[in-house]
């Protein structure tokens, strides 16, 4: 995966959730540290895309958060160092979503939509839980951005103008 092809807010995304793993002592970036790196977006699509879908972001981080407090830690090591093999994975889906709907970056819906897909994750189970799946946010995001594309780095700043102003 090209850094360059990512928009800004999902650069930021992994560079936060890199800082997060780092903190806690995990050895590896998973998708739970950028899932909750996305919740913490102040400007970002994520939290009101869950709010479309009825979802209270800050009980899905509250539950994320949980999850990844029992991941374990590893003494001695900054940590954080490396992707997950499940993220790398979640990114390619992700960059997938991104081809699917004509967008020329990866931006943080398609890592959201990436990490629905992840049936065996925390994550995965903590987005389940708040009935939050692949499905929904399809069509939660078609209804924001409608036949918008991700064709700048800084997508997420002119969905926000649509929702607000639209």
């Amino acid at each position: 995966m090209r850094m360059d092809r990512l928009t800004v807010k999902a650069q930021e995304a992994l560079q936060e959730a890199q800082t997060l793993a780092s903190g806690l002592g995990h050895q590896e970036i998973q998708s739970e540290h950028v899932l909750l790196a996305l919740l913490a977006q102040p400007e970002g699509i994520v939290s009101p895309l869950l709010q479309k879908l009825g979802a209270d972001p800050g009980r899905v981080r509250a539950d994320l958060q949980r999850e990844i407090e029992r991941f374990p830690r590893v003494g001695g090591v900054a940590g954080g160092e490396s992707l997950s093999q499940r993220l790398r994975k979640s990114l390619e889906r992700g960059w997938d979503e991104a081809q699917k709907l004509k967008d020329e970056y990866l931006s943080t819906e398609h890592l959201l939509l990436a990490v629905t897909e992840e049936k065996d994750s925390a994550a995965g189970r903590v987005l389940k839980t708040h009935g939050i799946t692949r499905d929904r946010v399809h069509q939660a995001l078609v209804d924001v951005r409608g036949s918008a594309r991700v064709t700048d780095q800084n997508p997420e700043d002119k969905f926000r103008a649509l929702e607000k102003y639209g």
